[in-house]
């Protein structure tokens, strides 16, 4: 049987789909919900991504609305696995926001992540010292047991990296980002070689975008970018906030984001020029 579950982006993708085939085929939420034993409320939460759909549900719905094209089919047959996979984090899932969980619902299976950031380096490549100093510096501080839960969790976070089939990670950073001291010198100097290291394009590319660059500083903020390749085929744009996370969607919008990181590479250093500007604040400051 489906459950009710949280929206996350490939059901709400999978729900907005079933919506447009069905309305194609000239089906009506009654004859949808008829032909999987359910009622209209089913019909919509599946359609609004509110319920997760079984795959005996999801064939049952594509013979209905004649969808016989294999390469729709294959698509929306892996939207609607997300819900049988188990995930790493789900014995801490009661912890967890919701939106903490999608993000990390789409890093886990994106092909691409590329993130641009403008205040700090970006969770997937802090060392713990790095990571400590950001969370005890959070507005709402952090009860000693509470801030070591969360940096182990991000640490546990970065084997994502280390995966056999990781995904191609971009990370790109205003120069303010590498000069800022959180946690002080020495913690800023050692998180700054750890990014020197950690550099291995295309597999993990890491640019700087530099104080001198006037070209492009319409941004609009700090993002992250997650691509997905066949069969699923999207692309997600997430925005993280005071109040949670905020993800969108739609092709037109996350196309605009892509364009937004195509001219902050263009603005950025090259690789080999952002890695020697790291290492040269990481010595100056080793120097303190």
């Amino acid at each position: 049987m489906g459950q009710q579950a949280h929206r996350t982006a490939r059901r709400r993708r999978l729900g907005a789909a079933l919506r447009q085939l069905r309305e194609a085929a000239g089906v009506t939420a009654v004859g949808a919900a008829g032909a999987i034993h359910g009622g209209v409320s089913k019909i919509s939460r599946i359609e609004t991504g509110r319920h997760c759909i079984t795959r005996l549900e999801l064939d049952t719905l594509l013979g209905l609305y004649g969808v016989e094209e294999e390469r729709i089919r294959g698509w929306l047959i892996a939207l609607a696995s997300e819900g049988r996979k188990k995930t790493w984090w789900r014995k801490h899932s009661e912890i967890l926001g919701e939106g903490f969980k999608e993000g990390l619902a789409l890093e886990s299976e994106a092909a691409r992540i590329a993130a641009y950031q403008t205040q700090v380096v970006p969770g997937l490549l802090q060392t713990r010292p790095y990571a400590t100093a950001v969370m005890s510096g959070a507005l709402m501080p952090l009860a000693d047991e509470e801030l070591e839960f969360h940096v182990d969790f991000r640490m546990a976070r970065q084997d994502l990296l280390q995966r056999d089939m990781h995904p191609q990670y971009l990370c790109i950073m205003t120069e303010g980002v590498i000069r800022q001291q959180v946690g002080g010198p020495k913690v800023m100097a050692a998180q700054l070689r750890h990014l020197v290291a950690s550099s291995r394009p295309p597999d993990l590319t890491i640019q700087v975008v530099p104080f001198s660059q006037s070209a492009f500083t319409c941004t609009g903020g700090a993002f992250t970018l997650y691509s997905y390749p066949d069969p699923l085929d999207f692309d997600v744009a997430r925005i993280s906030h005071l109040d949670g996370e905020l993800f969108l969607e739609e092709d037109e919008v996350t196309a605009r984001y892509q364009r937004v990181l195509d001219a902050l590479r263009a603005s950025a250093l090259p690789v080999e020029q952002s890695i020697k500007l790291m290492a040269s604040v990481a010595h100056e400051l080793e120097q303190q």
